[in-house]
């Protein structure tokens, strides 16, 4: 096992990210800004590693070159970088504290889980750079020794394109803003399932709801395996315990969940319906009611009887912005991102539209100090990326059907009544059409439900893991 640049360096002034599904859309400008926004804030000595997945080994090492790029260009024409390290400033200096590594995931392949898991808790990882390249360390069997932040942005959205009489019906009935923040015309087909153990050969195995398995299950099981790496031991007191960072989207209400359907198999809105579950799994996690499942599910898979902190829950979602999760031809591609800016001059402040912008609220809460985010009580808060008419970023509460904004019953005068920074920064601002204010009922309502929901989450762990157990027994 090869030294590390990181080995020599405190703690404190390192920091080790897990972004699933970046090569490209969203993932990859979630590493681009990370990147960016890590070097102007910390210390000229401090260490990144960015760890992006994808799903092939090419694909790891294009991630890994078009990343090294960015930064490479970032370090070469960023004055704030230059402002602070002085007249003899060497764009090397920073490079060279930057470290891209990538390991191959395939979320609806629960084996291929296991393995990526297993290679980061306790295998190795290489990256190697060319031997002329004057800019980045040749990484070979190097040990992450945690993780601080895992983002969990891959999945799919399982649409078939766009459902024309309802764009129509959409615009005309609920305005251009409400219709392109909350769209109800993406055509999609309810039945998609996969056999998240292919390589069980000598087993039946129940299928299960592809669009649940790649946005949910996958990472859930993940994180359950990642958990050695994301808690804290008595030993590292002075850092902050790892941040599971689960990325939602603006969209999902009360309609889009159903316990009877908890896999998104039958439903026409698959990915609306595991948005939703990611919701209220993350809002509720730190509920005494859901506390016996979700101390299960952070109890790291190879227990010790070390005291550990546990790894922290949070929610995000990137507004609206334009990817190629949904199938579009290049001119609706074109005329769609049009569509979205005319949405944002018109005052909405959810269309970030480009995945840079949309990175802002997941990259904010990687790299924000844990006294900051324990003051706004951030782990009981959907956080959503913003932008003003201008296209300025920023970090803004979202409400959420059943929760509010931050699980506080308020009234709608308090709403009326509330300052924010600017127009944008009052909740009432950009609030869904008819969006209904939280009562106690339904806070309890929604409490059940989140209860429910992690109960039968740790059920399927369970049954899964003694499956893919017997399947790597035979391996």
């Amino acid at each position: 096992m090869a030294p590390a640049p990181w080995d020599s360096v405190p703690p404190e002034d390192t920091l080790f990210a897990l972004v699933t599904g970046a090569n490209s859309g969203i993932g990859f400008a979630i590493c681009q800004r990370l990147i960016d926004e890590y070097l102007v804030t910390r210390s000229l000595t401090s260490h990144l590693v960015v760890i992006p997945t994808t799903r092939s080994v090419k694909k790891s090492q294009e991630t890994i070159d078009a990343l090294r790029q960015h930064a490479r260009e970032f370090a070469t024409t960023s004055d704030i970088l230059r402002s602070r390290a002085g007249p003899n400033y060497d764009p090397r200096s920073i490079t060279k504290r930057i470290h891209i590594l990538s390991v191959q995931l395939d979320l609806c392949n629960l084996a291929d889980v296991h393995r990526a898991a297993e290679q980061l808790v306790n295998g190795t990882v290489s990256s190697p750079a060319d031997a002329n390249d004057v800019y980045f360390t040749s990484l070979t069997d190097v040990r992450i020794p945690r993780l601080d932040a895992v983002i969990f942005n891959a999945g799919m959205g399982g649409w078939t394109g766009l459902d024309w009489p309802k764009v129509f019906h959409n615009i005309f009935t609920k305005g251009l803003v409400q219709a392109t923040t909350w769209p109800t015309f993406k055509a999609a087909t309810a039945g998609h399932v996969v056999n998240p153990l292919p390589d069980a050969k000598d087993e039946k195995v129940p299928e299960m709801g592809q669009v649940f398995c790649a946005n949910v299950f996958g990472h859930y099981l993940l994180a359950h395996k990642l958990v050695p790496l994301l808690s804290r031991s008595e030993f590292d007191s002075t850092i902050p315990p790892g941040r599971i960072i689960w990325e939602s989207s603006i969209e999902p209400g009360w309609k889009n969940l159903s316990l009877s359907d908890f896999q998104a198999i039958k439903t026409n809105a698959a990915y609306e319906s595991t948005k939703r579950l990611t919701d209220v799994l993350s809002l509720t996690a730190t509920l005494p009611s859901a506390r016996p499942f979700v101390d299960s599910y952070l109890q790291p898979a190879t227990k010790s009887n070390a005291p550990a902190t546990p790894p922290r829950i949070y929610l995000v979602h990137p507004g609206i912005v334009q990817t190629t999760l949904f199938p579009l031809n290049a001119f609706m591609f074109f005329w769609y991102r049009v569509v979205l800016y005319i949405a944002r001059w018109l005052g909405s402040p959810w269309h970030p539209i480009t995945g840079y912008n949309g990175a802002v609220a997941p990259v904010w809460l990687a790299l924000q100090e844990q006294e900051a985010l324990d003051a706004v009580d951030a782990e009981h808060v959907k956080w959503g990326s913003s932008t003003d008419f201008w296209g300025e970023c920023r970090v803004l509460k979202t409400e959420v059907e059943g929760w509010g904004w931050d699980g506080t019953v308020g009234t709608r005068k308090e709403l009326k009544n509330e300052k924010g920074e600017r127009r944008i920064g009052r909740k009432i601002v950009g609030r869904k059409s008819g969006a209904v204010d939280l009562t106690e009922e339904k806070k309890v309502e929604f409490e059940m439900l989140g209860v429910e929901c992690w109960k039968e989450m740790e059920r399927l762990r369970g049954e899964w893991e003694a499956r893919l157990g017997r399947v790597l027994e035979r391996q």
